[in-house]
């Protein structure tokens, strides 16, 4: 396991990318790991990467009326168990309290895996018309996953943060048209914010969350050839509204169970980023979350030191106004290791000032994506900057989508499927019977699963990859995390 105190990167990132990825997280600073594992601990730049996501994804929930509330931590197991299907979806990876102080409880606590037994235990005392709908709530917080046994910071951890989104509506279509726009302003935070593109696409009966009518992703696949699942959406249908008796009087003064959805992003889609944009110098920051998206660094002599830093100072005022901007002063450092640092965390732009820039009215900017360099004028260095900080965050989109589009093929037979996944990794596109048994053959044969399955395709011609009956639909499939 990398040590944090260690300088640089060792690890190269197409030999080893498990090292690779954990030298990332660790020597850029961003996170750290805790005393108990699979629980880490989120450096200051690290939640900043947060923060910004949950941010912009906030002020777009905002705009379809959704408010944030907040519920308690703890699950009493009498509530766990109300939805079958749900708790039996849960009960492997559910941390339970037995003891508070010396006394044992009289009934166990869950610590919130999710949150849906909670919440509509009390909203169901909430709701009695069909004037209380839509009931549009959120929550950002923390949940505990037990399950798996080797924890990956961020992508695979036993404690993460995200937001549950708990929508209840009168009608099944206005509980279906929230599909889109949830989906939509998920595709485009990670798109726009993470410069990250992922497939859309609905899940299996067997991958869905546990107690939904049907679920929906965006899947990613990372520099190692595994896919994982980002941002979700579940149509719940009526499940919970019957075992919590969530009713209302309708229109018509008829009683009606309401019909519901969640949905979720967590901070998963900070280690997607990571593996994905990152490269053998450490992290590289899409300009949007980064925490500092421009770090001035003077270069000095004894003769002109005075000088270049009074106006390395002016320059990282001025771009400070509208920039989240850091200015280097240390004078303990060289300005080689001053590069190489803000190069291991990821800062988008860097901006050189030295005695001849100086003598010039100019300034070296510097990007972290490419290493490309130029020098702009003093007086229009905001602009330039900005206009650069927009140009990475579009690159880096660019060349993600390149990986992701080389790296989806389609395979046509199962060995084609199995030699595929075994020499190269990556999606792939399958035609598939839709059957429950042909989907667990699958993934007994290729160490793989159906990731999601494309919206808005047709019924496909040709025959399924596994036991040759007619198709029923095309779907992503690849090894996966």
């Amino acid at each position: 396991m990398s040590s944090p105190k260690t300088e640089g990167m060792t690890a190269k990132k197409s030999e080893n990318f498990d090292e690779w990825y954990t030298q990332v997280i660790l020597r850029s600073e961003i996170a750290d790991y805790g005393p108990v594992s699979g629980c880490m601990v989120f450096r200051p730049s690290g939640y900043a990467l947060w923060e910004s996501v949950q941010k912009a994804t906030d002020a777009e929930f905002r705009k379809l009326g959704v408010q944030n509330t907040y519920f308690p931590l703890f699950i009493p197991e009498r509530l766990l168990k109300k939805e079958a299907e749900h708790v039996e979806g849960f009960s492997p990876e559910v941390a339970w309290v037995t003891e508070a102080g010396n006394s044992k409880l009289e009934e166990r606590l869950a610590i919130r895996p999710t949150s849906e037994t909670v919440m509509y235990e009390v909203v169901s005392r909430w709701i009695r018309s069909w004037r209380d709908l839509p009931l549009k709530l959120n929550q950002w917080n923390n949940v505990v996953r037990w399950e798996f046994s080797h924890p990956t910071p961020f992508l695979r951890s036993r404690e993460f943060l995200w937001n549950e989104g708990h929508t209840l509506f009168a009608t099944k279509e206005a509980a279906d048209d929230e599909k889109d726009e949830i989906l939509g302003i998920y595709k485009m935070v990670t798109e726009e914010y993470l410069s990250l593109p992922g497939y859309v696409g609905r899940k299996t009966d067997q991958e869905k969350f546990a107690g939904a009518e049907a679920s929906y992703s965006i899947e990613y696949l990372l520099p190692d050839g595994k896919a994982i699942q980002g941002p979700d959406f579940h149509s719940d249908g009526q499940r919970f509204s019957k075992a919590f008796e969530i009713v209302f009087v309708d229109e018509k003064g008829e009683k009606q169970f309401a019909w519901q959805n969640t949905w979720a992003i967590s901070t998963r889609v900070l280690g997607v980023m990571l593996a994905v944009h990152g490269d053998d110098r450490g992290a590289v920051l899409p300009p949007m979350v980064a925490q500092t998206q421009v770090v001035v660094v003077p270069i000095v002599n004894d003769e002109n030191k005075e000088e270049v830093l009074a106006e390395a100072r002016k320059v990282a005022e001025r771009l400070g106004a509208s920039l989240r901007v850091r200015l280097d002063e240390r004078d303990h450092l060289t300005p080689g290791r001053k590069f190489n640092e803000w190069e291991l965390k990821g800062v988008p732009l860097r901006v050189e000032i030295g005695p001849r820039d100086l003598k010039a009215s100019q300034a070296v900017l510097v990007r972290r994506d490419s290493g490309t360099k130029r020098s702009v004028k003093l007086s229009e260095i905001v602009g330039e900057a900005k206009m650069e900080l927009d140009e990475i965050g579009k690159a880096l989109f660019q060349k993600a989508k390149g990986f992701l589009a080389e790296n989806t093929r389609e395979a046509s037979s199962l060995r084609e499927l199995e030699s595929g996944l075994k020499e190269k990794g990556g999606i792939y596109r399958i035609l598939w019977c839709g059957r429950k048994d042909c989907e667990d053959d699958l993934r007994k044969s290729t160490g793989g699963k159906i990731l999601n399955m494309p919206l808005g395709q047709g019924t496909p011609k040709g025959r399924c990859i596994f036991c040759g009956e007619p198709a029923k639909t095309v779907a992503n499939f690849a090894k996966s995390y």
